[in-house]
C-alpha cells in the first residue's frame, strides 16, 4: 500500500487551500456580477420611465401647440374677413 509521505500531505493541504481560495474568489466575483447586473437593470428601468414621461410630455406639448395654431388661424381668418375692405379696398 502506498501511503503518502509527509511532504505529499503538505502538498495536498496546499492544493486544498488553493482550491478554497479559488472558490471564494469565484463566489465574490459572482456576487459582484450580480450587484452590477442589478444596478444596470435599475438604471435601465429608470431610463425607460423617463422616456415614457418625456413621451407623455411631448404629446401634451404637441396637442397644446396644435390647438394654439388652430386658434390663431381662426382668429386670422376672422380678422381678415372683418377688415378686408379696409385693408384691401374691397
Amino acid at each position: 500500500m502506498n501511503v503518502p509521505s509527509q511532504p505529499e500531505r503538505a502538498d495536498i493541504d496546499e492544493i486544498r487551500e488553493l482550491l478554497r481560495d479559488i472558490r471564494d474568489a469565484q463566489r465574490e466575483q459572482l456576487a459582484e456580477y450580480r450587484r452590477v447586473t442589478e444596478r444596470s437593470l435599475a438604471l435601465q428601468q429608470r431610463a425607460v420611465a423617463r422616456q415614457e414621461q418625456f413621451g407623455h410630455l411631448w404629446k401634451r406639448l404637441t396637442l397644446v401647440g396644435g390647438v394654439l395654431v388652430a386658434v390663431l388661424l381662426v382668429l386670422l381668418v376672422y380678422l381678415l374677413a372683418r377688415w378686408s375692405r379696409y385693408l384691401f379696398g374691397v
